[in-house]
């Protein structure tokens, strides 16, 4: 049989694996939730130029819409 304060070192093994698990996990989700809100950002940004872009006229836009010169 099993000698009980073996068992009992084995969970705590488990037990300090699995809290440094959930730390590891608790921090990429907070990497992840920093990135998610950093794109949103991005793509608000995007959207709001995109849709004020032909109220501005002018630069980037306007220079590749322009036909390109017969060769």
């Amino acid at each position: 049989m099993n000698d009980p304060t073996e068992s009992i070192h084995r969970l705590e093994e488990k037990i300090a694996y699995l809290e440094r698990h959930v730390t590891a996990q608790d921090k990429a989700m907070l990497e992840m939730s920093d990135a998610l809100k950093r794109l949103s950002r991005e793509v608000k940004m995007l959207r709001e130029r995109e849709a004020g872009g032909g109220a501005g006229g002018g630069g980037e836009e306007s220079a590749a819409e322009e036909r390109p010169p017969h060769y």
